[in-house]
C-alpha cells in the first residue's frame, strides 16, 4: 500500500496548516494597528453631514441606555455593599449599542479622527476634523437630550424607574468642575485605548469594550456623552441649572475627555509608530 502523501513543509520547516495557525496567533504589529485605524478614520472624515448626524443621534440614544441598565439594576438589586459592582455592569451597555453598532460617538474620534491630521498635518485636515468633532458632539448631545425629555415628559418608564434614573444621576453631578475635568482625563485615554485595541481583539470586541467602559463606571470617570444623558435628566427636571450642566460638566469633561484621548494617548500612539511609517 501506497505511503499517505505527507504535508507540504513551508518556512522552518512547517506546514502549510502550521504556518496558518501562526499567522493567526501573531498579534498586528504596532504599525499594522495604526494604518487601521488611520483609514477608518480617513473613512469617516470623508462621510456625507447628514450621514455624520444621524449616525451621532442614534450614538446619543444608544448611549443613554447605559442610564437605563444601571437604574434598573439600582432598583431591583439589595442595598449591600456589593451593589456597585453590578449596577456598574450597566453603564457598559450603552457603549455595547455604539461601538458593536458603529454609530458616531465623539470621544471615539479623539484618536480615529486625529491620526490622519497628524498623518498629514494640513489646513485641510485640521478644518475635517473639527467638522467631525462638532457635528458628532453636537448629534451626540442632540440624541441624549432626546432621551432625557422622553424620560421626564413622555413617561415612558414608570415612576420609581425614572426615580432610579435620577438618583443615579445625582451622584455623578456631585462633582465640581476641577473634578469633572481631572476625572475626564482617564476616561477620555480608557476609551481612545479601547478603539486602539479592537484591531486586534479577533471576537472578542464585545469583551474589550465591557471591560475598558466598566473601568469608568467602576472608578466613577467623566464621559461627555454618556455623562450628558444624567445632566440633561437632572437639568430637565429641575435639579440643575444651565450653568452646572454646561459650565460645571459639559465644558470641564469635553476638555478632559480631549486631553486623554487626544494629547495623551493619540499622541504617545503617533509618537511609537512615526518612524516605522
Amino acid at each position: 500500500m501506497a505511503n499517505p502523501p505527507k504535508p507540504k513543509k513551508n518556512r522552518g520547516g512547517l506546514s502549510k496548516g502550521d504556518v496558518k495557525d501562526v499567522e493567526e496567533r501573531l498579534r498586528l504589529r504596532v504599525p499594522v494597528v495604526y494604518q487601521i485605524i488611520r483609514e477608518e478614520g480617513e473613512e469617516e472624515l470623508a462621510r456625507p453631514l447628514a450621514s455624520l448626524w444621524w449616525s451621532g443621534v442614534a450614538a446619543g440614544l444608544g448611549i443613554s441606555m447605559s442610564v437605563v441598565v444601571e437604574g434598573l439594576l439600582l432598583q431591583n438589586l439589595p442595598d449591600t455593599i456589593w451593589r456597585p459592582l453590578v449596577t456598574n455592569l450597566g453603564y457598559c451597555v450603552g457603549f455595547l449599542i455604539v461601538v458593536l453598532g458603529r454609530l458616531q460617538l465623539f470621544t471615539e474620534n479623539t484618536i480615529t479622527a486625529v491620526l490622519p491630521l497628524l498623518a498629514k498635518p494640513s489646513r485641510h485636515h485640521f478644518l475635517l476634523t473639527a467638522r467631525l468633532w462638532t457635528v458628532v458632539l453636537a448629534a451626540n448631545l442632540v440624541g441624549t437630550f432626546i432621551f432625557a425629555f422622553a424620560v421626564t415628559f413622555l413617561a415612558i418608564f414608570p415612576a420609581e424607574q425614572t426615580e432610579a434614573f435620577l438618583q443615579i444621576s445625582r451622584h455623578f453631578m456631585e462633582k465640581n468642575a476641577a473634578e469633572m475635568l481631572l476625572h475626564g482625563i482617564p476616561a477620555g485615554f480608557l476609551i481612545a485605548a479601547m478603539v486602539w485595541m479592537i484591531p486586534s481583539a479577533k471576537g472578542a470586541e464585545f469583551w474589550v469594550v465591557t471591560l475598558m467602559t466598566y473601568l469608568i463606571a467602576l472608578a466613577d470617570l467623566s464621559h461627555v456623552v454618556a455623562g450628558s444623558a444624567e445632566a440633561f435628566l437632572l437639568l430637565i427636571s429641575g435639579e440643575v441649572g444651565l450653568w452646572q450642566t454646561f459650565g460645571t460638566f459639559l465644558v470641564p469633561t469635553f476638555v478632559g475627555n480631549v486631553i486623554g484621548g487626544t494629547v495623551l494617548f493619540t499622541l504617545l500612539a503617533y509618537g511609537q509608530v512615526k518612524e516605522e511609517l
